[in-house]
Formats: C-alpha cells, sequence, structure tokens
C-alpha cells in the first residue's frame, strides 16, 4: 500500500461516518451517502453490501451530489428511492386505506395480492408497523364507523349497517368488546347506565375512583376534584352518575391503598375499555413487575409490534386506570420518566415507593 493510499485510508477511518458505515447505522441514512470508487456506485450508511475498503470510500452530503460526481445508486439499498422504513410505512398506509374504504373487510389473500407480496410477508410487515393485525385492524376500523354512525343516525340498526356490518346478529354478539355497552347505551351516551364514583385524598393530591357493575372503569388523578368529575362526565356524558354513595367507600380505600403501597397486588375487579391495540399494551404493563421498570420499546416488543413505540406511548397515555394498570413504570429508552398523564413528579412518587418497599 502507497503512502498516499494509507493517507486516504486514515482519513476515512477518521471521519466518524465512517464509524456509521461500519455499524450499518440506520440512524444515519438521512444524514449522508459513501461512494466506493471501485464499484462506481453510492450507498446508504445502513447498506448491507460487504464493507469497502476505506481508501476506495467517499462521502457525499446528498445523494444528488453523489451522482454528480459520478457513481450510480446501489441495486442493494436503493439510495436514489425513500427509506425502507419509509417505503414499508407507505405500502401499510395504502393498505389501511383499502381496509378503510372497502364496504367488506378484505381478506389477507387480497392484501397480499395489492401489496405485491406474499401473505406471510404482507401479514408480518402490517403488524410491524401499525402493532396489529390486518384483521384486528378492519375490526377496530368498523367500531370507529358504528361509534359514529351511532352518534349521527337515528336508529341502532341503520348504524349497524352503514358501518359494514352484513347483520346486526354479528354486531351484537362483540358490542360489549367494540363499545363497552350496548349500542342503544352508547348512542345515548351511556343513558341509564349507572356509574357509581367518590373522591377522595392520598398522598399524591385528589383521587376519583369510579365502577360499573363490571368493575372499576376509572382511577383518575389531579390536583382539582371539579376537574375529575368533569373528566368522568366527558368520557360518560348521560350516564347516570351516582356520587356519595356510603357502600363505594370501601372501593376507594382499596385504590387509595395501591396509591400508597403501589407494590400491592391488584386484586380489583377492572371494566378496562380501549381498542384491541391499547388492551394489549395495557396487558403488558400489568405485566411488568413493581419495583421495576421498561421502556416505551421494550413494551412494543413485547406485543409483537416493535416498530409501534408511539403507538405505545399513546396508549399508555389513554390509560384512564391509574395504579392499576401501572402505565407509571413505563419509561424513556434512556431511562428518562417523560410524560405522564397525571403529572411526571406523581411518576416518580408512584416509582419511589414501589422501589423504597
Amino acid at each position: 500500500m502507497s503512502g498516499n493510499t494509507r493517507a486516504l485510508a486514515a482519513a476515512v477511518e477518521r471521519d466518524p461516518r465512517w464509524a456509521a458505515v461500519i455499524a450499518r447505522d440506520a440512524s444515519a441514512d438521512a444524514q449522508f451517502f459513501y461512494s466506493v470508487r471501485t464499484t462506481g456506485v453510492y450507498c446508504r450508511p445502513s447498506c448491507g453490501a460487504r464493507p469497502a475498503r476505506p481508501e476506495n470510500v467517499a462521502f457525499h452530503p446528498t445523494a444528488a451530489a453523489a451522482e454528480r460526481a459520478g457513481f450510480r445508486p446501489c441495486m442493494r439499498c436503493k439510495p436514489d428511492q425513500p427509506p425502507l422504513a419509509e417505503r414499508q410505512a407507505a405500502l401499510v398506509a395504502d393498505l389501511c386505506r383499502r381496509i378503510e374504504q372497502s364496504d367488506e373487510a378484505p381478506s389477507l389473500e387480497e392484501l397480499s395480492r395489492h401489496a405485491g407480496l406474499s401473505a406471510f410477508h404482507t401479514h408480518r410487515l402490517f403488524k410491524a408497523v401499525t402493532g396489529v393485525t390486518p384483521r384486528a385492524y378492519a375490526a377496530a376500523h368498523r367500531a370507529r364507523r358504528v361509534r359514529a354512525e351511532l352518534e349521527q343516525r337515528g336508529t341502532v340498526t341503520g348504524a349497524i349497517y352503514a358501518a359494514g356490518y352484513g347483520s346486526s346478529g354479528r354486531f351484537y354478539e362483540r358490542s360489549n368488546q367494540v363499545l363497552g355497552m350496548t349500542p342503544t347505551r352508547y348512542r345515548e351516551g351511556g343513558a341509564d347506565m349507572d356509574i357509581r364514583f367518590a373522591i377522595g385524598e392520598c398522598s399524591l393530591g385528589a383521587i376519583l375512583v369510579a365502577a360499573t357493575a363490571r368493575g372499576v372503569c376509572a382511577i383518575l388523578l389531579g390536583d382539582d376534584p371539579e376537574e375529575l368529575v368533569h373528566d368522568l362526565e366527558r368520557r360518560f356524558p348521560r350516564a347516570h352518575l351516582i356520587g356519595a354513595d356510603p357502600g363505594f367507600e370501601q372501593r376507594v380505600a382499596e385504590v387509595v391503598g395501591l396509591v400508597e403501597s403501589p407494590r400491592a397486588p391488584v386484586e380489583l375487579p377492572l371494566d378496562v375499555r380501549g381498542t384491541a391495540f391499547q388492551q394489549r399494551v395495557w396487558q403488558a404493563l400489568r405485566a411488568i413487575p413493581a419495583g421495576t421498570t421498561a421502556s416505551y420499546a421494550e413494551i412494543a416488543s413485547a406485543i409483537g409490534a416493535p416498530r409501534a413505540v408511539r403507538a405505545v406511548a399513546k396508549a399508555c397515555a389513554a390509560n384512564a386506570l391509574a395504579v392499576a394498570i401501572p402505565c407509571h413504570r413505563v419509561v424513556r429508552t434512556d431511562g428518562d420518566l417523560s410524560g405522564y398523564r397525571w403529572g411526571v413528579e406523581r411518576k416518580r412518587a408512584l416509582l419511589d415507593r414501589e422501589m423504597d418497599a
């Protein structure tokens, strides 16, 4: 190796971009491209091709700059096209639109033909991007349509058929899972449904506990008791809210006990309402041992949807059952407490109590 070649290699090896190339760091893909003189091609940093010798490598700020220098795009990593993750997200978004625009939920085979992939890869890619299967996505979309139609139409039957259900019988079999109550009660904002609630005080401030006949449906924390009641009213605008029930005080005391001793096992009957994806996330949260934490990415992997980190964070934020579904045990990958629906200081206090117990 000549002295000039050694100097070229040393210069590339000192460049921090070379470390990203060697590591095939996908996070660097949007930052630069590299070319290989001996092959005449340019690549993304994450390209899976065999690493080139450093003396043959040059770096370029954009794909256009690499092409102006006389290099052609690599056939493997396709640096002249959007990143793979972006292309996959666009493909899945197209499949979602196809599901949403169809009167009948398309079969996996129909979706895979549209995507130009095998049924296996279509199913795996869809779940990796959205966090749910195509079938679950179609069911959730239909549930949203039912909710919207129930709010607009005069009859439950009309809403059911307008949402794409082939028969009312098929819908009524799953109405409790879809709506959390009967269609008529949902349309009426929970009218005639009794929800008992009470407000108490705990070391973290005001606490509201509410329950249906099925179990506790809300545990809300805050500084303003009146705002907690408004939150409950927004969730069930026409339900029959029953406050100041002496028989309910014992349930409130049990919940306050969980706040003060969050390591205690949760034995409360719960009425958990959410989408299929939210239910999976919340179930994973309940599996986190007291005194430990998990990252949003770890939860996403645990439910088989490693790319759905943001969706996991949104599901945590939608949790209305503080402590019983321990979203306070979820932190960012770097250990930062991140956000918490009821305030970061409350989150820190709950974690400290679990660690110290």
